[in-house]
Parts: structure tokens; sequence; C-alpha cells
């Protein structure tokens, strides 16, 4: 098995919320291949209220503890899978808070995107591009969309269709090959 770290982050924080389910099956998938430690990442668990601190987050100066534990959580991870929800055409707002907290800790890695809702949550993953960009993220190609109408049963017990699989591989496959080719500059940013 490699070193390699990815967080799974669960976004949305909405009680009754259909995303811990779809997390949970990224997270067994990933699993089953052996080649990354993959880990859960629940948004819930941080509590993070609305942005508090005083210093901006390039700065990396963060005064509250809860922001000291997200951005601890952050760092430890060499690439993500952001599992996002689709509410109102774009991400969830706890989700683009939490990305918002930290900077540094996010720079120079992978993400993949797996959206759900209605439309497979691809208008949110569309945002989430803009920002991870911004986050200096290097986004993969492959996406993952779910359906609210075909991958969940009365909207609330997820069926994926055999189809999903193979494109959360190709997923996963590069979130890996990208988490690993940017460790040297990484390691070039931290050293700096």
């Amino acid at each position: 098995m490699s070193d390699l770290r990815i967080g799974i982050i669960l976004g949305s924080t909405r009680p009754g919320r259909n995303g811990d389910q779809v997390a949970r099956w990224v997270l067994d998938q990933a699993a089953k291949r052996g080649t990354a430690t993959y880990e859960l990442v629940d948004l819930a668990d941080f509590q993070l209220p609305n942005i508090d601190e005083v210093a901006h987050p390039a700065t990396g100066v963060y005064a509250n503890a809860g922001t000291q534990r997200w951005s601890e959580t952050v760092a430890s991870y060499d690439g993500y899978v952001i599992v996002t929800p689709e509410y109102n055409h774009s991400t969830s707002g706890a989700l683009k808070n939490a990305l918002d907290f930290v900077y540094r800790e996010w720079n120079d890695k992978a993400v993949g995107f797996v959206g759900y809702g209605a439309m497979g949550g691809q208008r949110a993953v569309e945002h989430l591009r803009l920002i991870a960009g911004e986050l200096k993220m290097a986004d993969v190609r492959q996406q993952v969309g779910v359906s609210l109408m075909t991958d969940f049963e009365n909207r609330s017990t997820m069926k994926p269709v055999p189809h999903l699989e193979p494109g959360l591989e190709i997923l996963l496959d590069q979130v890996e090959s990208w988490s690993a080719a940017l460790r040297p500059v990484r390691a070039e940013a931290l050293a700096a």
C-alpha cells in the first residue's frame, strides 16, 4: 500500500443529509483498492462557525482552536475527494466556508469531486473547480455524479447503479496519481 493519505470530505452538515451514504460508498470502494489510505472527514464533526478568524487565511495564523484543528486535519492529507451536495445550483455553504477557513493547507494537492443531487451535483462541482483553482489545488478531470432520482430509493436510501463504480475508479486513480506527482512541489513549498 502506498503511503498516500486521501481525505474524503463530506461537504454537507444538514441533518438527514444523503451525503453520508455517498461518502461511505466512496470510502468503501476506495478501501478495496489498497493503494492509499482513505479516511472520511465529516464537516459536521468540526462545527466550523462562519469564518471568525481576524487574520486572513493565507497568513496561516489561526487564533481559534477549531480553526487550528481544521488546519491540522487538512494539512495531513496528500489529496482529497470532496463529496458535495447541490443546493440551489451550487455547493453547500458549510463546504464553501470550510474551504475558505484555511489556505496553504490546500495548496499543491489533488482533488476529485463526487456530486449528488437531482442532476448529480454537476453544477456544484463546476463551482468547486473554480474555488479549487484559487486554492492552488489540481482538480482531476473525472467526476462522479450520483443522482437522487436513479441512485437512491425513495430519495433516501442509496442504491447506486453499477455504472458509477468504473467512473469512481478512474477518479481515484487520477487523485492518487496527481497527489503523488505533487509531493515534490509541496516539499519545495514547505522548504521555502
